[in-house]
């Protein structure tokens, strides 16, 4: 059930834009995808560590950047991901997104687990009942 997250939503990938707003109360899991839109040549997006995101480093020019405006990131580790635009001072206007990504199979067990103990206390509740009922 992987989820497809355009960044901005209808405001896209742009300048002067709150990006930790807008993340905040999204879920991202291993799976899910990300899609950047923006108009090309004007913007671009780079997957940075942490401190590029803090300071707005672009990595080394041995790598270039996604410049398609409608980039599309699969989300395929968990963990934190950083991505900037390194476009003139485009990052120090808000053109950066910090999200967390979590891992779809813990995600999953902790609902089986959440449903496997419902269902035993469940059951155990039953057995009280009854037991008192019987006696």
């Amino acid at each position: 059930m992987a989820k497809e997250f355009v960044v901005g939503d209808d405001s896209g990938w742009k300048t002067n834009f709150d990006y930790e707003a807008w993340a905040k109360d999204k879920v991202f899991r291993v799976g899910d995808t990300l899609v950047f839109n923006y108009k090309a040549p004007n913007h671009n997006v780079f997957k940075v560590n942490g401190t590029g995101f803090k300071e707005c480093i672009k990595p080394t020019e041995n790598e270039a950047p996604l410049s398609s405006g409608n980039d599309k990131i699969d989300l395929n580790i968990s963990g934190n991901k950083w991505y900037i635009c390194s476009v003139k001072n485009h990052c120090d206007l808000g053109m950066k997104l910090f999200i967390t990504v979590s891992d779809e199979s813990s995600a999953v067990r902790g609902i089986t687990l959440s449903g496997s103990y419902q269902a035993f206390m469940a059951v155990i509740t039953a057995i009280h009942i009854i037991q008192s009922v019987i006696n």
